[in-house]
């Protein structure tokens, strides 16, 4: 990953702990309502991929595990993975796109209600994404993936060339020739991999986003509440096709690309379909970005008048994050796939404590705040979800008597102590397993590996009992914390 120049260490530093007494006084303990759903707490678990998926897309017993594991902190909701909403293979990554996954979801949610007493509240995020392959080696690019056109032809002044023949010059020719000779996608399917993007409208099934997309959300949205989930989450943010619609570079010539009020028109559809499938009692927000932190990227502005048309359309919350895109993603090595977490918008996403002065803590805290304020002054009361580097109850507190959250998402910290709700309610704070933002989990995303988190998965590996990753070298869960095993707290 990216790493700002400055490399200043930070520390995580999580302040005071609150008694149990001035936990109940607080707004992070204080309900809220959101859509039709109330939620005991303003702590707010955001979607993270686990990869404990069958490989088809079903729900695992792992999976179950996973989230009943999060649900004995008593959140007040977990969003459940990023989940796929079309039949498209897509590894160990849960899916959406057809009636056969909607049992295993049953199971997830009846397990999340009975690990938390019914306490926290269980959303889903749907996603759709756009086709990307692995870098290939250079040879099998020119012999097999390049498509051999005039302009290949007339720059090597081969016209009369057998296809083969050009093949083997290319193959052959300095990178610095190539760069004359191959135009910029086809440079950069040879050395990131092949990507497809919403502006591709010269493909057919691209050109049809807008007519299929609607349709494809609305069935996994009405999916998810045949499942018992008590919301969705349209996934709007990052490298992925709703983000791209809203993305500053979108130019689609088709009324749904250039102003603003074009690119914000998707998702806005989306939304309605799946208003329509679900009804108007059932929560339905977004998460997108308040930034894409790329050149000629959607800044705050752009994201603050998305926001306010979102809540206008009736969206119930906001979920803020940023950066995360393919455009300055680092090369991957030949045979992998580009990481759109791997550069500078990587980092802004999830910035470690490597950084610069800024520090990793809270870097979307002002941003989301902005936007907070614009719904506010357009006369709506939608809630916005702020996270990024909160780890400490007075850090959470701020945000949200500042009026700069209404919920407060508690992503890697939640994996390094997912009992942190339940130890600071209970004025046990001091035994909270503090993340200290390496991103060693962030690593085992990028290989699609099993994530786990450094402060606990080589702990008691020996236990009786203990699940272990397919290699056998760390722990998949968390141990258990004795106090959960409390009388349940009023």
């Amino acid at each position: 990953m990216w790493r700002p120049p400055q490399r200043i260490k930070w520390h995580p530093d999580p302040g005071s702990w609150p008694s149990a007494e001035a936990a109940a006084r607080s707004l992070l303990y204080s309900p809220i309502r959101v859509g039709g759903t109330g939620l005991s707490s303003r702590t707010w678990v955001p979607a993270m991929v686990p990869w404990r998926a069958s490989a088809e897309g079903h729900v695992t017993d792992a999976n179950i595990e996973w989230y009943e594991r999060f649900a004995r902190g008593r959140p007040g909701a977990i969003v459940v993975e990023a989940t796929g909403i079309r039949e498209v293979p897509s590894g160990p990554l849960l899916r959406i796109g057809d009636d056969r996954f909607i049992p295993g979801l049953a199971r997830l949610t009846d397990a999340v209600r009975r690990a938390s007493g019914g306490e926290t509240r269980l959303f889903i995020q749907l996603i759709d994404f756009l086709a990307i392959r692995r870098r290939p080696e250079p040879e099998k690019f020119f012999r097999r993936h390049l498509q051999i056109g005039d302009r290949h032809r007339a720059a090597l002044d081969a016209r009369d060339w057998p296809e083969d023949a050009v093949r083997e010059r290319l193959a052959r020719l300095p990178q610095a020739e190539l760069a004359q000779v191959l135009d910029a996608r086809e440079l950069e399917a040879l050395r990131m991999g092949y990507r497809e993007r919403v502006t591709d409208t010269d493909l057919a099934h691209i050109r049809a986003l807008p007519r299929t997309l609607p349709d494809l959300f609305s069935a996994a949205a009405r999916r998810a509440r045949e499942a018992g989930f008590d919301g969705v989450e349209l996934h709007y943010a990052h490298a992925y096709t709703m983000a791209s619609f809203l993305s500053a570079r979108n130019d689609r010539a088709d009324g749904y690309g250039g102003p603003r009020a074009n690119r914000v028109r998707l998702p806005i559809e989306v939304y309605r379909r799946v208003r329509e499938a679900v009804g108007a009692d059932y929560t339905v927000g977004c998460r997108y970005l308040a930034e894409e932190c790329i050149e000629d990227g959607m800044g705050v502005e752009d994201a603050a008048w998305f926001g306010v048309e979102f809540a206008r359309a009736g969206m119930d919350f906001l979920s803020l994050s940023r950066g995360g895109k393919f455009e300055d993603a680092r090369q991957p090595a030949v045979g992998a796939s580009a990481y759109p977490y791997t550069g500078p918008s990587g980092y802004e996403c999830m910035p470690q404590y490597v950084s610069d002065e800024r520090g990793p803590f809270g870097r979307n805290v002002e941003p989301a705040a902005r936007i907070r304020a614009a719904v506010r002054a357009a006369g709506f009361s939608t809630p916005v979800v702020v996270s990024g580097g909160i780890h400490g109850f007075d850090q959470a507190e701020a945000l949200l008597r500042e009026g700069k959250a209404d919920l407060v998402g508690f992503a890697r910290q939640s994996l390094a102590d997912p009992d942190w709700f339940r130890k600071v309610k209970l004025g046990r704070g001091s035994e909270v397993r503090v993340c200290r933002y390496t991103n060693y989990c962030e690593a085992l995303d990028q290989k699609h590996a099993q994530v786990t988190c450094e402060l606990w998965d080589r702990e008691a590996l020996e236990e009786p009992g203990v699940g272990k990753t397919a290699d056998g070298k760390r722990r998949m869960l968390p141990p258990a914390w004795p106090g959960n095993a409390l009388p349940r707290d009023k």
